[in-house]
């Protein structure tokens, strides 16, 4: 590909400035997002003598466990996860996702032997200082504009990299070595850009759900389109006829142990009289398994069933970039996402450094575009869909061209003031 040489030092530039304002917090996601990686190896350890007990012989029924929880747990139950060993602590849930805490009952003795609220534990805080730098809505905000600039970043580099006279093995793929640490640096950030530049789209695809702007429009076209979860997923419309005294959880519990689910099993509980219980089962490393069926609370009767192909498109695959992004789909996703932290944080490190290497001293070393470059339609264009796909993005844009309007005006008053 035969390349525009003022388009590539007018791209450079770009890449250059978004480069030096993201550095930071491209530094913080990285590192963060490597650390979260092992939230269940470093909760496990600390969380055993809450999660397990010693097996004895009898065990209490789940009613009178659910009993226990209820009169300890700070919200009340809403649901319960099956035990998957007799060793485990049946765990009551009471909220979701952030709000979630759970209280574990021990099923032979009827102790409580802990108490789990998300937001108490270390992992929620590297995972909130990932998403959102520990500042809430406007620290979401913030993450998410870095995002879309990664994905400019991501693109302007690859054509700023790509060979204009040739290939070479050297200085494109592999870094050299012996020509000095400015040229060194320089190559370790661009070759580890390209080898990752794949992976990071795809890793930032499955982080823009979580997003305000980007994440809040996707939910809308899910609406609109039709392609989330379908209506019947949670049940809300459905009712249990109305009998004398409703089944059991230790009944309810036997027959959600025969749908045979794999993952991890819920039993949601009914809301108020006319609801209906609920069993699901979360599975991210095989989505296509996952599955919710409602049942009848007094007759235990099976209401309604749903599987993963009931499931919108749009929200499946919204769900399958998510499972990817926090490398849920087996020990090579989970190798893959912290290789990608590792040398996402190499490529910061190294642009920092050569950065360092190449700046002189009362200068911010910017590259110089050419006055007569003119910026080309398909560009316009290709900026444009990303300022409508990316909102934070196109608002970003629009203020740094006020900017370099205002600058403009500035240079032609003191050019006409000098003459």
């Amino acid at each position: 590909m035969k390349k525009n040489e003022k388009l590539n030092t007018w791209l450079w530039k770009w890449h250059f400035i978004a480069g030096l304002i993201s550095l930071p917090f491209i530094l913080i996601l990285s590192i963060t997002g490597g650390i979260y990686l092992f939230k269940a190896d470093y909760e496990k350890p600390r969380q055993k003598n809450i999660k397990e007990v010693a097996v004895a012989i009898d065990r209490i029924s789940l009613d009178q466990q659910w009993q226990i929880a209820n009169k300890n747990a700070v919200k009340k139950p809403n649901a319960l996860l099956l035990p998957t060993s007799k060793h485990h602590a049946t765990e009551f849930i009471s909220g979701r996702f952030s709000g979630q805490s759970s209280v574990f009952v021990n099923p032979y003795t009827g102790e409580i032997s802990g108490e789990i609220v998300t937001k108490e534990t270390d992992m929620y805080t590297i995972r909130k200082l990932h998403g959102e730098l520990l500042m809430g809505k406007f620290g979401t905000k913030i993450v998410e504009l870095i995002a879309s600039w990664m994905l400019v970043l991501i693109l302007t580099g690859l054509y700023v990299w790509w060979p204009g006279r040739g290939w070479k093995l050297k200085g494109f793929f592999i870094p050299r070595i012996g020509e000095g640490k400015r040229t060194f640096f320089r190559d370790m950030h661009s070759i580890s850009g390209f080898w990752i530049s794949g992976l990071l789209i795809l890793i930032l695809a499955g982080a823009f759900p979580w997003t305000d702007v980007v994440g809040g429009n996707f939910k809308k076209l899910q609406e609109m389109t039709n392609t989330g979860y379908p209506d019947s997923w949670k049940g809300h419309q459905l009712q249990s006829q109305h009998k004398a005294e409703p089944i059991t959880l230790d009944q309810i519990a036997i027959k959600a142990e025969a749908l045979h689910l794999t993952g991890t099993v819920k039993i949601h509980f009914p809301k108020g009289p006319q609801g209906v219980f609920s069993v699901s089962n979360n599975n991210p490393s095989d989505l296509n398994s996952q599955k919710k069926i409602h049942f009848d609370q007094y007759s235990g009767k099976q209401i309604l069933s749903n599987d993963w192909q009931d499931v919108g498109v749009l929200m499946r695959g919204r769900m399958w970039v998510m499972a990817f992004h926090q490398g849920e789909f087996g020990v090579w996703n989970w190798w893959l996402m912290f290789f990608t932290a590792i040398a996402l944080t190499i490529m910061s490190g190294s642009a920092l450094i050569s950065y360092i290497l190449r700046k002189r001293k009362g200068s911010w070393g910017i590259p110089k575009v050419p006055i007569t470059f003119k910026i080309g339609y398909g560009i316009i264009i290709i900026i444009g869909i990303l300022g409508l796909v990316f909102p934070l993005f196109g608002a970003s844009i629009i203020i740094l061209l006020i900017v370099e309007y205002i600058r403009t005006i500035k240079k032609k008053r003191k050019t006409i003031l000098s003459a």
